[in-house]
């Protein structure tokens, strides 16, 4: 028979998804993708506490905050650009934005504690990295997870180099004990830098969790699951884009989580995982009169 793709996933995960699992996803939006559709078909899960993540160190800054389960204070809140007058801090999403401190400290507190609860209980992570690029805020010298509309004068931005960004995966996988952890890299390109700055960012975020990945002296199993790949390689047509064309399409990023999900559940866990679907397709139905 002809092939007319060529498979990059060819073996089972080193660090198998259970049903039992509690899973702590954090990253780009990637991870929102993934951790919906792991919400949907039943597992238990906790996504983003802090909205998308894209950069190894703010995952990293978010992590080491959440295991601390530190509470934000009125020094971490800051005020939006471009004339929102919304409040938000540099280590959210504009998501988490409201239009006073109050109300922003409240939002950001309770997902916090929420999700400190949960990482206490959790045993496995789903870190997917974005980027190497990062944005420093010259003022206060931190290196934030969103630049909240403000001037752009206000920071700098670099690329971490492979042993910053080693050292970055290194303390997560630290931070992370004895849970199990997966590590991909979002399949959405950021073209900002252009096709060849794009390539230098992934490559810097793949050769850093291949180190992590080989090295085994840390607990816990390490696993890396290829999403980068299977979207330039198998899904390397055009149509599989969105109108954008760098973001995956729908079908695309339906037909990863099904290669994640069949990558990481053992055999024996997929009779439960299709009464899942099942259910939750059921539950989607309309019904007519």
């Amino acid at each position: 028979m002809i092939r007319l793709q060529t498979p990059v996933l060819d073996e089972k995960c080193p660090a198998p998804l259970s049903y039992e699992d509690r899973i702590l996803l954090l990253g780009s939006c990637f991870t929102d993708s993934i951790g919906r559709r792991l919400a949907d078909y039943g597992f238990s899960t906790c996504v983003n506490p802090f909205g998308t993540l894209y950069n190894p160190i703010s995952l990293l800054n978010s992590l080491e905050r959440l295991a601390e389960g530190r509470l934000f204070t009125h020094e971490d809140c800051v005020r939006m650009g471009s004339g929102s007058g919304l409040t938000c801090s540099f280590s959210h999403h504009t998501s988490f934005a409201r239009p006073d401190e109050e109300g922003f400290l409240t939002h950001a507190n309770d997902a916090l504690a929420q999700a400190h609860d949960f990482f206490l209980s959790s045993t496995y992570l789903i870190i997917t990295l974005g980027t190497a690029w990062c944005y420093r805020h010259e003022a206060s010298g931190k290196i934030v997870s969103n630049c909240l509309k403000r001037d752009a004068r206000e920071f700098s931005r670099f690329r971490l180099s492979l042993e910053e960004t080693t050292a970055s995966l290194t303390r997560i996988k630290e931070l992370a004990g004895n849970r199990k952890i997966v590590f991909t890299v979002s399949p959405i390109r950021h073209f900002k830098d252009g096709a060849h700055g794009n390539q230098l960012s992934k490559s810097t975020l793949l050769l850093s969790i291949d180190r992590l990945v080989e090295n085994g002296e840390l607990p816990g199993a390490t696993a890396y699951f290829p999403a980068y790949e299977i979207m330039m390689d198998e899904l390397r047509d055009y149509r599989f884009y969105s109108e954008d064309m760098t973001h995956p399409s729908d079908q695309a990023t339906d037909y990863i989580r099904e290669r994640f999900l069949d990558w990481a559940l053992p055999a024996q866990e997929h009779p439960r995982l299709e009464a899942s679907i099942r259910a939750y397709r059921h539950s989607q139905h309309r019904e007519m009169h």
